[in-house]
């Protein structure tokens, strides 16, 4: 090769770099150099195909395009396939060549645009890649040129390599900007999540928080209870439903998958996935999804899903973003359920004041009350009959107002609960007139919150079986393991349909749920009409240990 040429060459090289390096607008960039590079080297024409994962392709750039293939807004340079890119998904292009005939140009002529390809009918093609990775095609041709030298290919191979390494380092750079924009976002999201103060309102707050931060199609939350995952809300396409609909562990896509293997889990490219019992709890079909694990002390606790129609709609977020995103759900989950703990103690406390108080002023006084009344009446029983009949009626209202305000007392700090959860509410059914069947497992001594909340549920499920079962038996069983306490209260009453009561939970029910979910455990009511009805309660011992 003349030096002079050789020199050319190298002075076109370290312009096009030059110029690669001046800007991150990915467009701009192949834009430019495309026109430089037709500068330099004295061709007349060029374009650049890029091709995604799907091996898509699309014409991002060209300069000097005959009318031909300008024609219809470029219709030839968006229709059927030429030979090059046939090759390039084949992986049967690695370097710069000459193409026998552009096949855009045969459409074009075949169209009846001949005189309008200007004399062009060849291209040379090389691939643009860096390292291992390729990105797409870039073409130049020249009127009348059907040949392209070894020399103009080795000059048009180093230039698409400069192209392929700028492509590389745009793209890096867009997605480290991109990165930066997703943790901003998430940043956000965080602190609206954690700016819920009531955790039975968190799964509606939380999904409808992301999916409107991330502008995602869907999103659902789904929590283990029962064996079964309970779906607790969605948001589709900007509207946000709660829910308590419960699907089977198993079957159910990558759902399924986060939750048994306890990891993320991400579909990219799939045809519209139809999942007949994700269905019917209102997920749309999709095209791509991330799955991504709630975890807690390294145990998956449930699932938030994420889908949209679009391919490849999740490919661009970390897995630490992802895994960063349920673990702040969680770690706000269990931030709700520490505070709810502590204004449990703090209630807990000012009901045993209460009934310090009550016990020691109001009651010793109104017990005196009825003690000067009886006695007045002692010495009067002869005397005046109204005066009599006054008194009787005192002591008569002081003892039944004794009576109501042992019961308030009894409620606030019921005694015998210092004996144990079981013996409390067998007296506490007592009290009702129900006859208690009580079993226990397990002897070690309950948390105190643990305890006061199992009191709570039990004593509002004997008031149900009270004033609904229509039995005057109750069974009650109290299982006590290492890692969980178990509360379970069955009555043989006339039961009830349970489905025909899911949406529109009584307050007693809700609340019961909600004393065991601020613990971090879970509530299931089973019945129907003539069979036994079962409330049970689990609570997880491992964070009150000590």
């Amino acid at each position: 090769m003349p030096r002079e040429i050789r020199a050319n060459e190298l002075s076109a090289l370290k312009e096009i770099a030059e110029m690669l390096n001046t800007t991150n607008d990915m467009d701009q960039m192949l834009s430019e150099v495309l026109v430089k590079l037709l500068q330099v080297t004295g061709f007349t024409t060029g374009w650049i195909f890029m091709l995604d994962e799907s091996m898509d392709s699309e014409c991002v750039a060209a300069h000097g395009l005959p009318p031909a293939l300008e024609a219809d807004d470029r219709s030839a340079m968006c229709g059927e396939d030429c030979w090059c890119i046939e090759r390039y998904r084949r992986n049967k292009l690695h370097h710069a060549v000459n193409t026998i005939e552009c096949k855009r140009i045969t459409y074009a002529i075949a169209e009846g645009l001949e005189e309008e390809t200007h004399g062009i009918s060849h291209h040379a093609t090389v691939p643009l890649k860096a390292g291992r990775d390729k990105f797409g095609l870039l073409n130049v041709a020249e009127a009348g040129k059907e040949c392209f030298t070894e020399d103009e290919l080795a000059l048009l191979q180093a230039v698409a390599y400069q192209i392929g390494t700028a492509v590389k380092r745009i793209r890096l750079y867009q997605a480290q900007e991109q990165n930066a924009l997703h943790y901003s976002k998430l940043s956000n999201v965080i602190q609206r999540i954690h700016a819920i103060g009531v955790i039975s309102e968190l799964p509606i707050k939380a999904v409808k928080e992301i999916g409107n931060m991330f502008n995602w199609p869907h999103a659902s939350l789904f929590i283990y209870e029962n064996g079964e995952l309970s779906l607790r809300a969605h948001y589709t396409e900007g509207e946000v439903h709660e829910e308590w609909k419960s699907l089977s562990i198993d079957d159910n896509g990558p759902i399924s998958t986060s939750f048994r293997d306890n990891k993320l889990v991400i579909v990219s490219n799939a045809e519209h996935v139809s999942c007949p019992s994700l269905e019917r709890v209102g997920i749309p079909l999709y095209s791509s999804a991330a799955a991504i694990p709630l975890r807690v002390r390294s145990r998956s606790i449930g699932v938030l899903f994420i889908s949209s129609p679009i391919k490849g709609h999740f490919d661009e977020y970390h897995e630490d973003f992802m895994y960063s995103l349920g673990d702040h759900y969680t770690l706000c989950v269990e931030n709700l359920r520490v505070y709810e703990q502590r204004r449990e103690l703090a209630r807990m406390e000012e009901r045993n004041r209460m009934a310090r108080d009550l016990h020691d002023s109001v009651i010793q006084k109104v017990f005196s009350l009825s003690f000067i009344a009886k006695g007045a009446e002692t010495l009067l029983k002869d005397r005046e009959a109204v005066v009599r009949e006054s008194l009787k009626e005192i002591q008569q209202l002081s003892q039944e107002t004794l009576k109501e305000m042992r019961t308030l007392i009894w409620q606030l700090h019921p005694a015998g609960l210092e004996n144990g959860l079981l013996s409390a509410l067998k007296q506490y059914g007592q009290s009702m007139d129900l006859t208690v069947y009580e079993q226990i497992r397990g002897l070690k001594q309950l948390p105190r919150a643990i305890e006061e909340a199992l009191w709570r549920i039990g004593q509002e499920a004997l008031n149900n079986v009270r004033k609904h079962a229509e039995t005057d038996s109750v069974y009650v069983k109290l299982v006590r393991t290492e890692n969980e306490a178990m509360l379970e209260v069955m009555d043989k009453g006339k039961g009830f349909a349970v489905e025909n009561r899911k949406s529109g939970l009584t307050l007693g029910m809700l609340s019961m749920r909600e004393r065991a979910e601020q613990l971090g455990g879970q509530f299931s009511l089973k019945s129907g009409v003539g069979q036994p009805t079962v409330i049970t309660v689990q609570i997880p011992l491992e964070p009150y240990e000590t």
